[in-house]
């Protein structure tokens, strides 16, 4: 397919709004501005954009909630913490076509009568917070932002604002503590943003991807995105694709391209001839799928039913000489580390599980120790405010369900014969 959310990202100057104006950038704005919020909102909900960061929720229905409550100002923030490990998707879009992004946010503003929008940027991205604050800047001088975007009377202001480098900001509650200057740990929900979010006001939060999909649908209307992909969650996705794989990197194709398809044709195959051993297909928070899962549909519908779930498109791919158990204990003191502290379960928890890991993974484990991290993992499951939690302890209970032998034989054999 034609690409939209990746167009023109290899030219030199990508960045810049001379490029992206020559490529037909803002155009949809334009178009966007002429007509009613209602109208707008209507579109994002018949073309059927769900949200790109991993849950998937209808971005139409997200933007009803918060445009039918009455109070005011509202606020529009973009996530663009991007911090699950395997996830770069966004990247290719905030540091090589930010006004599209910027084009987006002004639009879903416009959607939702909102004046205020905030870029929330990881802190690793010291790059792009310099590449995004001079688009800014180009979008005011040019009039596509600020009071009046092309004098239309519609006011608009945008700016970035930096995290600190907490995965836990990924999370949309935590995301506005955070911008409010508060610690960045999730709030109990409900009430939900769209109706009490950043300063106690009804607050959107979309990905950068999501955003980034907006221009698209009020370019080709509702009903041709419909047709993109699968129907039940159409449109294009990007796939950052890690691991050894010979063609690494980050792919826009239709949602609910198969994952082998991804892995062998778009991808090359598995780096140097070997076997497939593993893949986590949405970053390191969804399940993995053994070799004879990979015939599944990348969407958000289609993956549970292969044991999966899509989240954010980050494919890691392992093949035979990997070490699970070394990567799931590589995962659980990421968790570990990220854990907010907010939640008893998931800041013990993960400590736990880390632990017992890697004894295992040392070449001291006992057998129980196995059974063991699989009632640690149940005891987080569902017990805490985020899904940081859930994400450790599904990482412990699938890695053990499809690959409890590799486990035994760390235990067997008193460590790793795969690592050299």
């Amino acid at each position: 397919m034609e690409r939209f959310l990746l167009k023109g990202i290899e030219n030199t100057g990508s960045a810049d709004i001379s490029g992206y104006r020559k490529a037909g950038g803002y155009n949809n704005l334009a178009k966007a501005l002429a007509m009613q919020p209602a109208e707008i909102i209507d579109e994002i909900k018949k073309a059927g954009l769900r949200g790109r960061g991993g849950a998937g929720f209808p971005t139409g229905m997200k933007w009803t909630f918060a445009s039918v409550d009455p109070k005011f100002p509202k606020y529009l923030l973009c996530n663009a913490d991007e911090g699950e490990p395997g996830t770069f998707k966004d990247r290719p879009i905030l540091e090589k076509n930010p006004h599209l992004l910027i084009e987006g946010m002004a639009i879903s503003a416009h959607a939702l009568k909102t004046e205020y929008g905030y870029i929330y940027l990881r802190g690793e991205y010291p790059k792009a917070k310099d590449i995004l604050d001079n688009a800014i800047k180009q979008a005011y001088d040019e009039g596509f932002l600020g009071d009046n975007m092309l004098g239309k009377g519609i006011r608009f202001h945008l700016s970035v604002h930096q995290g600190a480098g907490a995965y836990i900001c990924g999370e949309e509650t935590a995301l506005i503590n955070s911008l409010e200057g508060k610690r960045g740990q999730p709030r109990l929900k409900p009430p939900f943003p769209v109706n009490s979010g950043a300063f106690s006001m009804p607050t959107v939060v979309n990905n950068v991807e999501t955003l980034a999909n907006v221009p698209y649908v009020i370019q080709i209307g509702s009903a041709a995105y419909s047709k993109i992909g699968n129907p039940e969650c159409p449109g294009p996705k990007l796939f950052s694709v890690s691991g050894h794989v010979e063609r690494p990197g980050v792919y826009e194709l239709p949602m609910g391209t198969i994952l082998r398809e991804i892995i062998y044709d778009h991808c090359g195959g598995i780096k140097g001839g070997k076997k497939l051993k593993a893949v986590i297909p949405g970053g390191i928070s969804t399940p993995v799928l053994p070799p004879d899962k990979i015939d599944c549909p990348m969407d958000f519908v289609s993956m549970p039913k292969f044991g999966s779930m899509l989240g954010s498109g980050a494919v890691i791919v392992f093949d035979e000489t990997t070490c699970l158990v070394r990567v799931c204990y590589r995962a659980l003191k990421f968790f570990e580390h990220e854990s907010c502290g907010k939640c008893t379960p998931c800041r013990e928890g993960t400590a736990w599980l880390r632990s017992i890991i890697g004894r295992v993974e040392e070449g001291k484990g006992k057998k129980e120790d196995i059974d063991l991290l699989v009632d640690v993992a149940g005891n987080i499951a569902g017990k805490t405010f985020c899904p940081l939690g859930d994400g450790a302890a599904g990482v412990v209970a699938n890695f053990i369900k499809h690959f409890r032998s590799e486990f035994e034989d760390h235990i067997n054999h008193a460590g790793c014969r795969f690592r050299n």
